[in-house]
């Protein structure tokens, strides 16, 4: 029984150390790894930001990076009358506020990188809760990601989806 134990603790160490050198690796790696966090972009050219965003407008996903901290992820654009929009939905669930910490980050630092096709875009990210824009950039959301329109901006109204408009530092 003894070395049973033994074989377990030595076990759950082993996975522990592990799962903090993925961490590690993960945190400093260039860019995100799909739907995980990763480190500051080393890579990507830097590029003068469009005035017209329509060439996204095919795209699922996209790369940004925060710098309070300096972190990078995926997130789901929408393209509305050639300006870029993000969102982070689920805000209001715990689980969301567990993995979705960057809207907190941007509410002391707006400034963002955006990695596309190797382009870096130093850009800002403007929360956006009322106005006539609203509606419209849920919808193009809801059609592309949710296969339905959205008519009412509940989701906004209430906080649990945080929209953000991509502009220009």
């Amino acid at each position: 029984m003894g070395t049973f134990i033994k074989f377990i603790a030595a076990l759950a160490l082993l996975l522990l150390l592990a799962g903090a050198v993925a961490y590690g690796y993960v945190r400093t790696h260039d860019g995100p790894l799909g739907a995980t966090p990763g480190g500051p972009f080393r890579s990507g050219q830097p590029t003068p930001s469009p005035d017209d965003w329509s060439f996204l407008q095919g795209r699922e996903l996209m790369e940004f990076q925060t710098f309070s901290p300096s972190t990078s992820r995926e997130v789901w654009l929408a393209v509305y009358q050639g300006r870029l929009f993000v969102m982070s939905a689920g805000m209001n669930e715990d689980r969301g506020l567990r993995n979705k910490r960057w809207p907190y980050y941007i509410q002391d630092d707006d400034r963002v990188i955006l990695r596309i096709d190797n382009n870096l875009y130093e850009q800002r990210l403007q929360r956006i809760q009322d106005g006539p824009d609203v509606i419209p950039v849920l919808d193009v959301f809801g059609r592309k990601y949710r296969g339905q329109p959205v008519t009412e901006a509940t989701e906004v109204d209430n906080g649990n989806s945080w929209l953000f408009e991509v502009l220009p530092r």
